[in-house]
C-alpha cells in the first residue's frame, strides 16, 4: 500500500478568522453602498436660503413666485419679469407678488422642488437634466440638451383653485367700481384756444 505524505497543517493565528470575516462584511458593506448611489434615480437638491413659513404648496395649486434660472456655468436663460408699476392702486394689494405658475404646469423637476418650499422661503434649486428639459429644451431657447439648471426662487404665496379664483372674482369687481366711478365723474373740458 503507498503511503500518504503527511503535511502538518499550521494554526491559525488568534483573531485571524474574526478579521476575514469584518474584511467580507466591509466590502459587501461598500460594494452595496456603491450600488445604490449609482443606480438611484436623479433627484432633485433644494436648499433653503430663508426659511419660510405655513404648509407646502400642494400638486393643485397655484404660486406665485419670483425666480431667475441659470446654467451650470452661471448663464441665465430666463427670469421672472418684474412687477409691473401701472397696476392701479385700488387692486395693487390684491394681486401677489411674483409670476403666477400652476404647479401642473412646469417641468417634473421644478415641481417636485416647488412642493417643498414654504410661502416667504428663498430657495436655490438644482435640477438634473432628467427632470428638466432632458435632451429636448425648448426650441430657440439658450438651454442646451441634457442639460443641470439651477434657480433661485422665491415663493411669495400659495393659493388653492378656489382661492384664485375667489381672488380673481375680487380684483374684477374693484376694478368694475372704479371703472364705473370714472365713468360718472364729469369729463374734463379742453381748455379754449
Amino acid at each position: 500500500m503507498a503511503e500518504v505524505t503527511r503535511v502538518p497543517l499550521q494554526s491559525i493565528a488568534k483573531g485571524s478568522l474574526m478579521k476575514f470575516w469584518l474584511g467580507v462584511l466591509v466590502g459587501a458593506a461598500v460594494a452595496s453602498a456603491v450600488a445604490w448611489f449609482t443606480s438611484r434615480p436623479p433627484s432633485v437638491s433644494v436648499e433653503t436660503v430663508v426659511a419660510g413659513e405655513g404648509a407646502n404648496p400642494q400638486e393643485s395649486d397655484a404660486v406665485f413666485v419670483d425666480y431667475v434660472g441659470m446654467l451650470e456655468d452661471g448663464t441665465v436663460f430666463d427670469e421672472s419679469p418684474p412687477r409691473s408699476p401701472d397696476i392701479p392702486e385700488a387692486i395693487a394689494d390684491l394681486i401677489p407678488q411674483g409670476s403666477y405658475m400652476q404647479l401642473e404646469g412646469v417641468v417634473p423637476g421644478f415641481r417636485e422642488a416647488l412642493l417643498q418650499m414654504q410661502e416667504g422661503g428663498r430657495y436655490i434649486v438644482e435640477i438634473p437634466a432628467e427632470l428638466a428639459y432632458g435632451a429636448t429644451p425648448p426650441p430657440g431657447s439658450p438651454i442646451p440638451a441634457n442639460a443641470d439648471l439651477t434657480f433661485n426662487v422665491t415663493l411669495h404665496e400659495i393659493m388653492t383653485t378656489e382661492e384664485l379664483e375667489a381672488r380673481s372674482n375680487q380684483i374684477n369687481a374693484v376694478m368694475a367700481q372704479v371703472m364705473a366711478v370714472e365713468a360718472e365723474a364729469p369729463a374734463e373740458q379742453a381748455p379754449a384756444e
